[in-house]
């Protein structure tokens, strides 16, 4: 074996690492860790962990508090319609019910020729972030469309 191939010869070229023979730093290498340094990490960590932690549930609480709108609005349409197709009182209640969020309160009312319908739910969670989510859904009588009293118009002409 030749010398220029590397080996263990004479003519071989040792090179060293910059951490040194035995994988050490040297004394003025300027990436060894001082050891004012040395707590940084876990102290920004005991500080952001628990800030993204409480980020995360503020978004989670968000989510379930929009959820349970979408949910108010529905249960809102669905009495609605149920009550301007005529069905009684205890079924349009129980169409809203279906639809609404837990703990929800359904009022159905009538004025003139429309329903109304509004609901109304508590966000769930501490008191703190505690919020009345509100909707309300009107829907035209179908007993009074086309009925007695009412003037039918020709819209083509006469």
């Amino acid at each position: 074996m030749r010398s220029s191939e590397g080996g263990t010869g004479q003519g071989a070229v040792r090179r060293h690492s910059p951490a040194g023979a035995h994988g050490r730093r040297r004394a003025g290498d300027p990436g060894r860790f001082r050891s004012r340094d040395r707590g940084a990490v876990t102290a920004e960590a005991a500080v952001v962990i628990p800030v993204l932690v409480a980020f995360t549930m503020a978004l989670l609480w968000a989510l379930v508090a929009a959820a349970d709108q979408i949910r108010c609005v529905d249960a809102a349409r669905a009495g609605a319609r149920a009550a301007a197709r005529s069905e009684p009182e205890a079924a349009v209640l129980a169409a809203a019910r279906d639809t609404a969020p837990r703990r929800a309160r359904v009022e159905v009312g009538r004025a003139g020729d429309l329903w109304r319908v509004r609901v109304e739910a508590p966000t769930p969670g501490p008191a703190v972030l505690s919020l009345t989510l509100r909707a309300e859904a009107v829907a035209l009588a179908e007993d009074t469309v086309g009925g007695v009293g009412h003037d039918v118009v020709d819209v083509d002409g006469p």
